[in-house]
């Protein structure tokens, strides 16, 4: 099978430090941390806390902004063999698709639009199937490569799913970090923007049944995200209709951890058949 192992977006930075580590051109794809128009300086801290069976963290998108990312990291995400999404995201529709239109000729896969950012001030979180279908129709035509949809966990995850079919998305992220709050040993909370996004392991059961829904009401394309940390994980997602993963938090604990899941997963494949 194709190697179904993507870096997610957020922990592997721009790719650029983690090419002098091993070669990231083993993986099936990578997710660039989200880009947005101007630069952001993020939340401030703490912005991510430790709870030992999961992380929250609290970044708010810190990123140096589109003209500054094109200048530092472009030219070696270009290079790369494998697969790369860019994340991005804007406050409003013209943020969007300015950021498309100026990406648009690299080489790059596609995009992944970040919808479920839980940190940041202007949060996508409460989406409809009306708007995101409205989104994506008027977002459609500035680009031929693949537009990805990353969601968070929603309790109308259904319905949102058809929209996006109907408007012509490429493929579904299941899912981003979940809201979340860490109080210290002072009964405050631990980070500087008091709410942050859960992620880790705790997560893996929300995300596999945000894709066990979603796979009875449409046949997109889904790449299962949260809790991965080995290939049984991977495994698990797989097994229940994901196309491909993304690898997230883990990457935190281990930056090889990608390589070798991808290592473990042909030795279970090769003694399988």
């Amino acid at each position: 099978m194709k190697n179904p192992v993507i870096a997610a977006s957020g922990t592997f930075g721009y790719g650029k430090q983690m090419q002098e580590i091993f070669d990231i051109d083993v993986l099936g794809g990578f997710v660039t941390k989200t880009i947005t128009l101007k630069p952001r300086k993020g939340n401030k801290p703490p912005r991510i806390y430790d709870l030992g069976f999961g992380v929250i963290n609290s970044i708010g998108l810190e990123n140096p902004g589109l003209e500054r990312f094109k200048r530092d990291y472009l030219e070696s995400l270009n290079r790369l063999k494998t697969k790369v999404f860019i994340s991005i995201y804007g406050e409003e529709f013209r943020e969007w698709k300015e950021l498309i239109l100026s990406l648009n000729k690299e080489n790059i896969a596609g995009f992944e639009l970040n919808f479920s950012c839980p940190n940041i001030k202007k949060s996508p979180l409460y989406l409809n199937s009306k708007w995101l279908y409205s989104f994506i129709n008027r977002l459609r035509p500035y680009t031929k490569k693949l537009l990805i949809a990353k969601l968070p966990f929603l309790s109308n995850i259904k319905d949102i799913a058809v929209s996006l079919k109907k408007a012509n998305i490429d493929a579904i992220t299941l899912i981003n970090t979940i809201p979340a709050m860490a109080v210290g040993a002072e009964g405050k909370p631990v980070l500087g923007n008091l709410i942050g996004g859960l992620s880790g392991p705790c997560i893996k059961p929300v995300a596999l049944g945000c894709i066990y829904e979603v796979k009875k009401v449409v046949s997109l394309p889904i790449i299962g995200c949260g809790g991965i940390m080995n290939y049984r994980d991977v495994l698990d997602f797989l097994n229940l209709g994901a196309n491909a993963v993304q690898v997230g938090t883990a990457n935190l604990i281990d930056p090889f951890v990608c390589k070798k899941i991808i290592e473990d997963l042909k030795r279970y494949y090769e003694k399988k058949n």
